[in-house]
């Protein structure tokens, strides 16, 4: 069965861009556009990992990070933050918050798709 990556941006076109990567490595991937909706998605869908922008309408992405940090369910879900902002105060919050890992838009797919493989324990590819 593939894994399973929820991939939470309030940009359409990026999600759509995330998940033909995604699919195309051999995950399935759950969306969703608002923090809100991502929580509802991590309770139905129980992914394997999440993919989580921090600028979102209706909740941020680091009040979900901190909701799934805070409930013993999904405490330790592999979490990358994928975001515009790389300023330290954002950084450090999502470090505090138990962020595994921190990516800054633009990135590769490549990138992106190696941080997956390495949060879900699969070897890196070149």
């Amino acid at each position: 069965m593939a894994r399973r990556v929820l991939v939470v941006d309030d940009h359409p076109a990026l999600i759509g861009l995330i998940a033909d990567a995604l699919t195309q490595a051999g995950y399935t991937v759950i969306s969703a556009e608002n923090g809100e909706a991502g929580l509802a998605a991590v309770d139905e869908h129980h992914p394997d990992l999440v993919i989580l922008d921090l600028s979102m309408p209706v909740m941020t992405g680091l009040q979900v990070l901190r909701a799934l940090r805070n409930h013993p369910e999904t405490q330790y879900l592999p979490v990358i933050v994928l975001t515009g902002r790389d300023g330290a105060a954002d950084i450090l919050d999502c470090w505090m918050g138990g962020v595994d890992r921190y990516l800054v838009k633009p990135c590769s797919m490549e990138e992106l798709l190696n941080a997956v493989r390495q949060m879900l324990g699969e070897p890196a590819r070149r």
